[in-house]
């Protein structure tokens, strides 16, 4: 089981059974007593306390360089009450330099902002081509595809050292791994997002299952969750959609084995799943997956089990999803079960905290969707150390 979920999940059932124990040996209590109220989880008191305004923050995600405090993601943190970073770009600062960067953006999570909530602070770093820190205290990590031709436990142990120079750099979550499985090299030739970057482990479900839970337990051993993407798989697709609109999967069904490595990642306990953008035409021909109740809410959470935070791929610039408004794109990701809206740029942050929050004023089903999605957020956080005591 992978250590940052897997940790409270013990406490919780070791909880559970003493409790039951010390309630069984009990005498009864008088027929007139009212059994009184379980106590709030630290994550439930944490978000009792909140406004609306703070609890809508929690959903979002935002966009910041790593080679600086960005003023713009500042203004947010504060004003907007954003709950999460991604740091993104190229930096060769090192783990030092970006300490800094990150702790300038935390010191504006004031109670004011996010009621005593810390920042969840992620990036990309993957390997290859996708990895957006470098510099002094960073390995430079190879592809994916070649972290697949390691042994297991190497590729665990390099995760691991991977993981404390995230740390170090102030960095709590990581983007990756990438679950996607391409069919073979020849149609890696042609797949846009995954293959032709070399972000895949390898070729079969098997080995993407192996490697990618391998490098995922490396990252949780050691005090950064991770994220596993793009669910339900961008391997055989052409088109990126960062990049280019319409991209359409023909092929994944319901119980297809390319899901082998999400169904393994989400039984191993991994915190966070980040969707695809990609429509994908045998599940639900009519919204990408990012906007489909059927992929995120059947697939994700009732036929795979997954009970963890559920994170948009980027929401601001893609163009697979630019025909929409981006408070639309924002509540239309919440309103299909997503609970964490990633956005790589703050400029649109206004707008989709505006149409959230209207929304939830005006919807008393939405307004409990986006209460679930803050608790979500805030019980990652909690076994993350975020929440403090």
């Amino acid at each position: 089981m992978l250590t940052t979920s897997s940790r409270p999940a013990l406490v919780r059932l070791l909880t559970a059974f003493l409790l039951a124990a010390v309630l069984t040996a009990a005498p009864p209590a008088d027929a007139g007593q009212q059994p009184s109220a379980p106590e709030r989880t630290r994550a439930e008191r944490v978000l009792h306390r909140m406004t609306l305004p703070q609890r809508v923050g929690q959903l979002f995600m935002v966009g910041s360089p790593a080679t600086s405090v960005d003023a713009a993601t500042r203004r947010e943190i504060g004003r907007l009450h954003v709950g999460s970073v991604m740091l993104t770009g190229r930096s060769y600062a090192g783990t030092r330099r970006t300490a800094r960067v990150v702790h300038a953006l935390e010191s504006r999570a004031t109670w004011a902002a996010t009621s005593g909530a810390r920042l969840l602070v992620a990036t990309d770093q993957e390997g290859g081509q996708v990895q957006v820190l470098h510099g002094p205290g960073l390995d430079e990590m190879p592809t994916a595809l070649g972290q697949g031709g390691w042994g297991l436990a190497h590729l665990r142990g390099a995760a691991g050292r991977w993981a404390r120079q995230l740390r170090a750099s102030g960095v709590n979550m990581n983007l990756a791994p990438v679950l996607d499985t391409v069919p073979g090299p020849r149609a890696a030739a042609s797949n846009e997002p995954i293959g032709r970057y070399d972000r895949e482990f390898g070729y079969t479900p098997v080995r993407v299952s192996r490697h990618g839970l391998a490098f995922a337990r490396g990252m949780a051993t050691h005090g950064i969750a991770p994220s596993v993407k793009h669910f339900p798989g961008l391997g055989r697709v052409r088109g990126n959609t960062d990049t280019t609109a319409r991209v359409v999967d023909r092929v994944t069904r319901r119980h297809d084995p390319y899901l082998e490595p999400f169904q393994h990642a989400v039984t191993a306990g991994v915190p966070f799943v980040m969707m695809s953008s990609a429509v994908y035409a045998r599940l639900d021909r009519h919204h990408p997956a990012a906007f489909s109740g059927f992929v995120i809410r059947t697939m994700l959470r009732s036929d795979l089990g997954f009970d963890g935070v559920v994170v948009s791929d980027d929401l601001a610039n893609a163009r697979q999803v630019a025909r929409w408004s981006p408070g639309v794109r924002a509540v239309k990701f919440l309103h299909a079960g997503g609970d964490l809206v990633l956005t790589v740029s703050p400029r649109v942050v206004p707008a989709m905290v505006h149409a959230v929050l209207e929304r939830a004023r005006h919807d008393e089903r939405f307004r409990a969707r986006v209460d679930s999605a803050a608790l979500r957020v805030l019980e990652a956080k909690d076994d993350q150390g975020l929440l403090g005591r």
